[in-house]
């Protein structure tokens, strides 16, 4: 066994020289760990996930080679190897998308149309639609982790349930009783009285069926009329991802006991399927519904979930997936959604796991990316009505403080707290099924 490592830009690592230990498989141990110590090292040069690297348990997980003459240059991870804790880029990620959103809607609201985005053109989409893929893809993994981790549907719904709505109920207060008092034209009395109001509320508090647009009288003047918060429209689709994921699981549960097995490619088959079909529609029947497109994002990431001890980080790979996507970017806005429907889901991990130094410096901060998402629209509106005329960039400046204002206070003060009760109301619901079940059964008994 040969092993020496020099390290290149990139993340790239190659096999280059001798250790000056010699040891064939089964051979020297002391030979074998000293080898094993050299390539942890080269590894935490390289910026590979130390905190897994550190423990006896996950070093194990890395492959150490077996010969000198792999002559390796393109140093690969398997994805599985990161998935257990929680020293990622995620969080950057989601923010990153949740502002491509806020800045693709500054061109709509501050001109009254989205015509002007800058990639629209370009990529025959916008950022703030990539950034929604984004989020579908993160969001499928991340949640197909959780449920196959915990195997309880009941810790998965509280778990979504307590990161969804605590913040979008305070959100629509603020937004209803708030904004809406301040900037409707309608004498007060007539808008607190009115259905409308109530309805937005109602609606938007559920989302499982839609979501409403409009409050009497609110944002009429404005370039981009009448909508309150479009950034919504996304919700249901992902509340009905959750519980198409969580259904499947179930079913699975209650027929198959060795369900994970069958499970697996269950969901890598869906996925396959769906861009089969997300492609096809794509070229031959004009998407009137988004709904398939982001089912297929959700379940990729499922499936990368899933196929993780078959699928390996590598920066040859991520290259050539970027170099795919530029070069089809300038051929035509097509052959760019082919490539980019192939690629996304493989390039979002690499960057959510691969990169490190710095940029896990974010994670102290927390995860202010969905309130950014829920509150950057009405922001946006209330200052688009505040200062009539204003541009583009000044929107995006003065929307993006007093977003990410409103984000960090509910991170902090709302979403982390809720986030913490997860475990109390999984318990209490536990009690409130046993003393059901329980009861039934000594009914049973007493009919007997």
């Amino acid at each position: 066994m040969t092993c020496a490592f020099v390290l290149h830009g990139g993340g790239q690592l190659s096999v280059s020289g001798l250790c000056g230990f010699e040891a064939e498989r089964g051979g020297c141990d002391t030979a074998r760990n000293l080898c094993e110590i050299t390539w942890t090292n080269a590894l935490v040069l390289a910026g590979y996930r130390t905190d897994l690297i550190q423990h006896s348990k996950a070093m194990a997980s890395y492959p150490i080679p077996d010969h000198a003459s792999l002559g390796v240059r393109h140093f690969s991870v398997k994805l599985s190897n990161f998935t257990q804790g929680r020293d990622n880029n995620f969080n950057l990620i989601r923010i990153v998308a949740a502002l491509a959103v806020l800045i693709t809607h500054s061109f709509a609201l501050a001109i009254g149309t989205g015509a002007a985005e800058p990639f629209r053109g370009s990529l025959g989409m916008t950022m703030g639609s990539i950034a929604v893929d984004v989020f579908f893809v993160t969001s499928g993994f991340l949640v197909t982790a959780s449920l196959l981790t915990r195997e309880s549907v009941l810790e998965f719904l509280w778990a979504r349930i307590l990161r969804i709505f605590p913040a979008l109920l305070i959100m629509l207060v603020v937004t209803v009783f708030g904004l809406g008092l301040f900037f409707t034209s309608w004498p007060l009395s007539s808008y607190l009285a009115d259905f409308q109001t109530y309805a937005y509320l109602l609606k938007c508090a559920t989302v499982v069926t839609g979501v409403a647009y409009n409050l009497p009288g609110v944002f009429d003047g404005n370039p981009f009329k009448s909508v309150v918060n479009g950034s919504l429209w996304s919700l249901p689709y992902e509340i009905r991802m959750y519980a198409i994921l969580a259904v499947v699981w179930a079913a699975f549960r209650i027929t198959k006991r060795g369900s994970v097995r069958t499970f697996g490619p269950v969901i890598v088959t869906v996925a396959v399927a769906t861009g089969v079909f997300v492609v096809a529609r794509h070229f031959y029947f004009p998407p009137d519904d988004q709904f398939a497109t982001l089912f297929f994002m959700f379940f990729s990431g499922a499936a990368f979930y899933v196929l993780k001890e078959h699928i390996s980080l590598s920066c040859s790979c991520f290259r050539l997936c970027v170099i795919g996507l530029l070069s089809s970017a300038m051929v035509n806005t097509q052959a760019f959604f082919v490539v980019y429907v192939l690629t996304i889901a493989y390039m979002i991990f690499y960057v959510a796991y691969i990169p490190s130094g710095p940029l896990r410096t974010y994670n102290q901060v927390g995860d202010y990316s969905y309130g950014v998402y829920i509150y950057a629209f009405p922001v946006q509106q209330s200052v688009a009505a505040l200062v009539p005329g204003v541009s583009v960039l000044l929107l995006l400046f003065i929307s993006a403080f007093a977003t990410f204002l409103f984000a960090a206070l509910s991170w902090h003060l709302l979403e982390r707290p809720a986030l913490g009760l997860k475990g109390s109301y999984v318990d209490y619901t536990r009690k409130i099924f046993d003393r059901r079940f329980k009861a039934s059964a000594l009914m049973r008994v007493g009919d007997a």
